[in-house]
């Protein structure tokens, strides 16, 4: 009978033949190339052991090359032209001389496929470009606007070399918070004229705003957009100061037409020089590294579950007396969480 580690080395073996090795996907990730760095992400994203078991040996390489880029996540609500905002900022930073990463969310792709075309199409200038890696991923069941390797993701994409990471979320409202905890600066999209969307808001996603932008600002909406920003402005003036030391801004922009993207670009600049100097960033990129192992050990937790047959049985025994009303949550978790750690 093979050993556990025979089979393992064969698992491995039959991975080589269709993603390589994973000192020849690091070298091809090192290098730059951009397939390279698309089956990295794909391993990341399996669910299979295999696949995972290659993805964190790719990780742990990539990990000392990381964390020299800007991580900015970009959200708002469906339909307030995210990716359209992104065409235009990703080609003033590549005018820069930048290399930009574009994570974005799909809530609808592991469905459909859908929703990938069209933020392609939204990006119709720059999905292309040679410095630019635009990743579409399936959010799947995960909360908080973000799938559940985007973490890791953003580490293998700056072991590429991307300088600029932007997360384009699902806009799902206050579960997409959670994005906060993996970005440097949290900048939230919203559409002219507040009124009862400024009543409708979530606080949790307000507060967590670095730059709030009223975006669609074009010709004819420029009296809404403005009562919009005095609007959010006062509203923001209500929330205690941030930990940061930066006073979030609000300014209105128009993707479509190219206006106030400069501005806006300049702000980010200018939040990342503040934050570099007082010291905030280096703390909060410590703390999102802590958020980072506590969800791997939730992940990890759920993955030996529902992996063994007996665990797997004994939960769904579990659910059925909870279903029935014979047991509570909290006690059919407990009685899993003692027969594991036996």
């Amino acid at each position: 009978m093979e050993s556990l580690e025979q089979s393992k080395q064969k698992a491995l073996s039959k991975l080589n033949k269709s993603f390589g090795t994973s000192e020849a996907i690091f070298e091809g990730i090192i290098h730059q190339n951009k397939v390279a760095l698309g089956k990295a992400i794909t391993l990341a994203e399996s669910k299979l052991s295999d696949h995972r078991a290659l993805a964190n040996d790719l990780i742990g390489k990539c990990l000392p090359l990381s964390g020299n880029s800007y991580r900015i996540g970009i959200t708002g609500v469906p339909g307030v032209g995210k990716s359209t905002f992104i065409n235009q900022y990703v080609q003033l930073l590549l005018a820069e001389g930048h290399r930009v990463a574009v994570l974005a969310v799909d809530p609808t792709s592991h469905h459909t496929g859908g929703s990938i075309l069209g933020d392609k199409t939204r990006m119709e200038d720059i999905f292309a470009h040679p410095d630019v890696m635009i990743r579409p991923s399936p959010a799947g069941d995960t909360l908080g606007g973000v799938t559940a390797k985007t973490r890791e993701a953003i580490i293998l994409c700056e072991a590429a070399g991307y300088d600029r990471i932007l997360i384009e979320t699902v806009g799902v409202g206050q579960s997409e918070t959670v994005v906060h905890s993996m970005t440097d600066i949290f900048v939230l999209l919203m559409l002219p004229g507040a009124g009862d969307e400024l009543q409708g808001i979530k606080r949790g996603i307000m507060e967590m705003a670095d730059i709030l932008i009223i975006n669609k600002s074009d010709a004819g909406n420029e009296d809404r957009a403005k009562m919009a920003k005095a609007d959010y402005q006062r509203a923001l003036h209500l929330f205690p100061p941030t930990e940061s030391g930066w006073t979030p801004r609000v300014m209105t922009a128009s993707s479509l037409e190219g206006i106030g993207i400069d501005t806006v670009h300049k702000a980010i600049e200018a939040y990342f020089l503040q934050t570099t100097s007082n010291g905030y960033l280096l703390h909060q990129r410590q703390l999102q590294r802590k958020e980072w192992f506590r969800s791997a050990l939730e992940m990890q937790m759920s993955l030996l579950l529902f992996s063994n047959e007996r665990l797997k049985q004994l939960y769904d025994t579990q659910v059925a007396e909870v279903m029935e009303g014979k047991t509570t949550p909290y006690a059919a978790a407990e009685a899993i969480l003692k027969n594991l750690f036996h």
